[in-house]
């Protein structure tokens, strides 16, 4: 099955435009995977606006952390799988595993299972993520160890997907494939 990586910055348009992807898949089984844990007033907005922009036609299924799993649970009853966002997911999993005694390759590990989720998917896939590696460099260690996980994501991601859309101001760019080698 077809799987779609859609990156950008912060509000280029990037669950937009996977909403876009995704209504021209299917009609009937279009599954929404959210990975985000709405902790205050303007997430509980953001999360109201988006399940607006989708309107009907959609089922969400919330899943903050077993990301792999729903991709392999679900996918097999749906005509196609959004999930917003891996960014979300990636702190939702370091928050998960705070403790400084956590297995140090607990991301990797994640990472890992999600691809092959992604190469099993019984359904078309897109995946909407944040690009966080072009601001400035974070001011704390949690920061950064942050940016770098979600920038190690992103390439591993991107590497094993079909297709890898960039966001830029609202205009979709597609990075791959490539038409020839660079």
């Amino acid at each position: 099955m077809s799987t779609t990586l859609v990156i950008g910055g912060c509000r280029s348009g990037k669950s937009s435009h996977a909403l876009y992807l995704a209504d021209r898949i299917g009609n009937a089984g279009k599954i929404f995977l959210a990975t985000c844990i709405p902790r205050d007033d303007e997430m509980h907005q953001r999360v109201s606006r988006h399940r607006a922009e989708r309107g009907a036609g959609w089922t969400a299924v919330e899943t903050p952390v077993f990301l792999s799993e729903a991709i392999r649970d679900i996918g097999p009853n749906a005509d196609v799988l959004l999930v917003d966002c891996l960014t979300l997911w990636v702190s939702n999993l370091m928050m998960e595993h705070a403790d400084p005694d956590a297995p140090k390759d607990f991301l990797a590990v994640q990472t890992g299972r999600l691809m092959e989720s992604l190469r099993a998917a019984a359904c078309p896939v897109i995946l909407v993520t944040n690009e966080v590696g072009a601001g400035i460099v974070p001011d704390n260690p949690l920061a950064r160890a942050f940016r770098d996980a979600v920038g190690q994501l992103n390439q591993q991601i991107a590497a094993c997907v079909d297709q890898v859309i960039w966001m830029v101001a609202g205009i979709p760019v597609k990075i791959k494939p490539v038409n020839g080698q660079i």
